[in-house]
């Protein structure tokens, strides 16, 4: 999107005809932009409220109904904080005493969104003139939000009253390739870290990926999942890492209009915590993603007084059922277990053509063996469906038939 696109949509013409248009339909995307040259309406004008309508509706899966004000680009969509995520991190912030906050890559101001909303002022910066732009247009209901187009890193962050700072680093180049060395994060992750020595109260958001060896001591680093999809990890230094610095788990579910969590957590590297290893029980529970991502499998396996299939893979096994989370998020999916046997391809394909198993999940952990082959291999026919768990038992491969608790 140009200066010139957003010049038109911010006209009151182009306000009136974005926010009039219905809820986006790709499959009608075409006959609606051929209704609207009909009418009239400038061609450009068109194509660019097709194209926010487009984003706005992608949008919604991270801010609800704010999307429908807002204006993005496709880096932004992509990028955004979910709202959910955002509210926390603006709590970080107002629980530490912070009152103003320096977002030193706003991108399309997500997470200036939530600092503005809990009632923090904030200095919001992005070097990209027209997502800064896009980000002021988003913050307009907030006189407390400034937006300006520079790069954050050069703020005289005492000048500006500035007492809490937060990075979203870019991790993807102009291309769309993925970065996974923090010194090719935009900034570097070290510039950002730096920061600590003048504002102590210092959050960056990183991707879920980054590894634990070289995280910062003085951090705590915590691991964000939603609804089982792992969609973050975050640094937190001083203030904001008000249980002291360690790796943690934040577990969140949005089921049924609310939101549950459940945080799980190490002072250390967890060496304490030595969970049992056995064979299967009659359940099996798959931790979730962000507690695998923060190496705190054995803290799952405590809290459901479940013990290791292996030492080295992430499934837990128990005899009864976890007791219910009492209305925290799950930490681990559960299933049930109908049958263990050794891993042998002549006889698990026996097996699914006995029950007439045609629909098959496949799930795999600490084997080579790839879902996609193996389904091929096994050629499932029939109505019935099941659940496959391929994983190391006693050293071996074994293959675990589940059925998804309810």
């Amino acid at each position: 999107m140009d200066a010139a696109s957003v010049s038109k949509l911010l006209s009151p013409d182009g306000w009136a005809l974005l926010n009039s248009l219905p809820p986006y339909d790709e499959k009608q995307a075409m006959a609606l932009a051929t209704r609207l040259r009909a009418e009239g309406v400038d061609p450009d004008l068109a194509a660019a409220a097709l194209t926010q309508s487009r984003l706005r509706a992608k949008a919604r899966a991270k801010l609800g109904d704010f999307a429908d004000g807002m204006l993005f680009t496709p880096d932004g969509v992509e990028q955004a904080t979910r709202l959910v995520v955002a509210a926390l991190h603006a709590r970080r912030y107002l629980a530490a005493g912070v009152t103003k906050v320096a977002d030193l890559t706003s991108g399309i101001g997500a997470d200036a969104l939530a600092f503005a909303g809990v009632g923090l002022r904030v200095l919001a910066t992005d070097v990209d003139e027209m997502t800064a732009a896009l980000a002021t247009v988003n913050l307009r209901h907030f006189p407390e939000a400034e937006v300006r187009h520079a790069d954050g890193l050069t703020l005289d962050l005492a000048a500006e009253g500035v007492d809490g700072v937060y990075a979203d680093p870019a991790r993807r180049t102009r291309g769309g390739r993925r970065v996974f060395d923090p010194a090719a994060y935009a900034p570097p992750l070290d510039a950002v870290w730096a920061l600590r020595e003048q504002v102590p109260a210092l959050g960056i958001k990183v991707g879920p990926g980054i590894p634990h060896q070289g995280l910062p001591e003085a951090a705590e680093t915590q691991w964000v999942s939603v609804d089982g999809d792992v969609v973050e990890a975050g640094l937190w230094f001083g203030p904001l890492a008000a249980d002291g610095p360690g790796r943690s788990a934040l577990v969140l579910s949005t089921r049924d209009g609310a939101t549950s969590s459940r945080t799980l957590r190490t002072d250390g590297d967890g060496s304490d915590l030595v969970p049992d290893v056995g064979l299967p029980g009659a359940y099996l529970y798959e931790p979730d993603g962000a507690v695998i991502r923060a190496g705190l499998v054995a803290h799952a396996a405590a809290e459901l007084g479940g013990r290791l299939l292996d030492r080295t893979i992430a499934y837990v096994t128990t005899d009864q059922p976890a007791p219910p989370p009492d209305g925290a998020a799950p930490v681990a999916t559960g299933y049930r277990v109908l049958d263990v046997m050794p891993f042998n391809l002549k006889r698990l394909k026996a097996y699914l053509r006995e029950r007439g198993v045609g629909r098959l999940t496949i799930k795999k952990r600490g084997t080579a063996v790839t879902p996609e082959q193996l389904r091929a291999q096994l050629s499932p026919k029939g109505d019935a469906e099941a659940t496959l768990v391929l994983t190391r038992v006693g050293g071996a491969q074994h293959v675990l038939v589940v059925e998804p608790l309810r």
